[in-house]
């Protein structure tokens, strides 16, 4: 199931909000399941180059099904992911992007955001999964 319209704009709102709260300005990106752009928001005054690492950290997230912090941690020199965000056209590793599991356990999509520092990029991803479902998926034998 993909993350929907609805849903997208839910997340949106809510991360636009934890920005306001900041008192920064930031690119938010939502992918379905697949890794495609559901909804993009960029708030005025935010950087042109966040635009394209928004939309990295969602698909970043969304094809790993972890945060993109998470994956950084991985990536660093002698990690065993390290060199990944040369793969799939570009990747992010560092944080702003955050899986969107339903109540069923399964990744309907993800959310990257972009604009500030990775802390305050982060804490804006999540309040935007968060108000439309969680950010961790069920325990599963192959993930990290």
């Amino acid at each position: 199931m993909h993350v929907t319209i609805e849903q997208a704009d839910t997340a949106i709102r809510a991360a636009r909000d934890k920005a306001l709260e900041l008192g920064t300005q930031m690119c938010i990106a939502v992918v379905d399941s697949g890794g495609n752009l559901k909804a993009f928001y960029r708030m005025d005054d935010a950087w042109v180059g966040s635009i394209d690492i928004a939309q990295k950290k969602a698909k970043t997230a969304v094809f790993f099904g972890m945060k993109t912090g998470q994956i950084g941690q991985l990536s660093q020199p002698g990690g065993s992911l390290y060199g990944i965000e040369h793969s799939n056209d570009g990747l992010i590793t560092f944080p702003g992007g955050i899986p969107i599991v339903d109540a069923d356990g399964v990744m309907s999509g993800a959310i990257g955001v972009s604009g500030s520092t990775v802390e305050n990029d982060d804490a804006v991803a999540e309040a935007g999964a968060k108000a439309i479902g969680k950010t961790e998926l069920p325990a599963h034998p192959w993930r990290t």
